[in-house]
């Protein structure tokens, strides 16, 4: 009966938290086990009494600071800089700004919001269709939960229990073999779609391009330098980046009043609350998971089908992009975790860095296919291009990432060579 009332909770429109703890009780009521509410609320609370969880709410502020002080477009105008002159130039530029607001933001909703409201305007006036436009801006979306620092690795590494700073490396490779694999796609889309021809900034303008952009370029500086250096936690990176955006907004760019700061830090209080609510009631669905052996009988299913890690993590891979189609991808990686990642180790001998970036990738995907498709929505609401005409421009770069995806399934070194 409990598999029944997950479902329907899940597709019911419940949100996703309550979801996990309604069924958690419904299956402590049900089996008789009532023993287990005696410490039901201090499983809810133990979830997020993780040091590594702070990371979440400061890497949000420092994507709002950023947005409120001028920032990303100074960041898009030092793109421009390094491929602007190409053909489809803006289309490039566009994927390396998002690349480095990856960076920064760790969010791919978040991400497609802000890079559509400043690069699909742009892209139309120089005469792109509006539709490829804001493809290509949904896609540069897809680097955020790739690119450290991402906030699905801050939560796979709590909910996994292995270094945050340790899977911030894990995806630096992938990032950048995606962020390659995309330009190969634009290059390609040229070959059969005239693009505008770009123009190349004339000296002067891309020297004063670069020195406005050089203060923004500190906060993504400040996080990954202090991850890969030792010399701070991806806690502390994200609280030093913080500081560093207020003061670079304040300061440099007077574009941040201090004395709206209220209403940006409740709209961060906000939208962490939910993310750190979900974790709480991921931990409780979790406790309830291996209490009834839930992995143990899935790798016994598993195992009698495949004993190869690469066609088992195909199987994943297929299971999870269905998933991912249907439930946001934060609370689909919380909810499959606790019943995938023991069966990876311990069954097929997986490194869990690896895992957790082929789900991560995996479940992102489903921000940008139907029928859900969050960020596909996004794109449409801020571009003004409708689902469709982003959809069908978008295939070129979900075949890509698809294709990333069964790479890095297949060799798993592309995910832990730097650790």
């Amino acid at each position: 009966m409990t598999p029944i009332v997950f479902v329907a909770l899940l597709f019911g429109a419940v949100p996703i938290a309550l979801v996990l703890i309604l069924t958690s009780i419904w299956y402590i009521s049900e089996s008789g086990n009532t023993v287990l509410f005696d410490s039901f609320m201090q499983q809810l609370f133990s979830g997020v009494e993780n040091y590594g969880l702070l990371a979440i709410p400061l890497f949000m502020l420092t994507g709002e600071l950023m947005n409120e002080g001028g920032m990303t477009s100074r960041l898009i105008n030092a793109a421009r800089v390094f491929v602007g002159g190409f053909r489809g130039g803006l289309a490039y530029i566009n994927l390396l700004a998002n690349m480095f607001m990856a960076a920064i933001i760790g969010s791919a909703a978040s991400q497609i919001a802000v890079m559509s409201r400043a690069m699909v305007p742009a892209m139309e006036a120089e005469g792109y269709d509006k539709g490829f436009a804001a493809a290509t801006t949904a896609a540069g979306g897809l680097l955020a939960p790739v690119i450290p620092p991402s906030m699905l690795f801050v939560i796979y590494g709590v909910l996994a229990q292995i270094p945050i700073g340790d899977m911030f490396l894990a995806g630096i490779i992938p990032g950048l073999i995606l962020v390659a694999v995309f330009f190969a796609v634009i290059t390609l889309i040229g070959l059969f779609k005239p693009m505008p021809k770009g123009t190349w900034m004339s000296f002067k303008e891309a020297r004063s391009a670069l020195l406005a952009c050089l203060p923004a370029a500190l906060i993504p500086a400040a996080i990954i330098g202090g991850i890969l250096f030792g010399i701070a936690t991806p806690t502390e990176s994200a609280a030093v980046a913080s500081m560093v955006a207020f003061l670079i907004g304040w300061l440099v760019y007077g574009e941040i009043n201090p004395l709206k700061l209220g209403l940006l830090f409740a709209r961060t209080a906000r939208n962490a609350s939910m993310v750190i609510f979900m974790i709480a009631a991921a931990n409780v669905f979790g406790w309830v998971i291996i209490y009834e052996a839930l992995p143990q009988k899935l790798a016994a299913l598993i195992t009698t089908i495949t004993s190869d890690p690469f066609t088992f993590l195909l199987i994943v891979n297929l299971a999870l992009l269905i998933v991912g189609m249907l439930i946001d991808g934060i609370a689909a990686l919380i909810l499959v975790t606790p019943i995938l990642l023991p069966i990876a180790m311990n069954d097929y001998n997986i490194d869990p860095f690896h895992f957790g970036v082929v789900m991560s990738l995996n479940l992102v995907l489903g921000l940008l296919t139907p029928p859900v498709g969050v960020g596909l929505y996004i794109a449409s609401a801020m571009s003004g291009a409708s689902a469709g005409q982003i959809l069908r421009a978008l295939w070129p770069f979900l075949l890509a990432v698809t294709g990333v995806l069964i790479l890095l399934s297949y060799v798993p070194w592309l995910s832990t060579a730097l650790l």
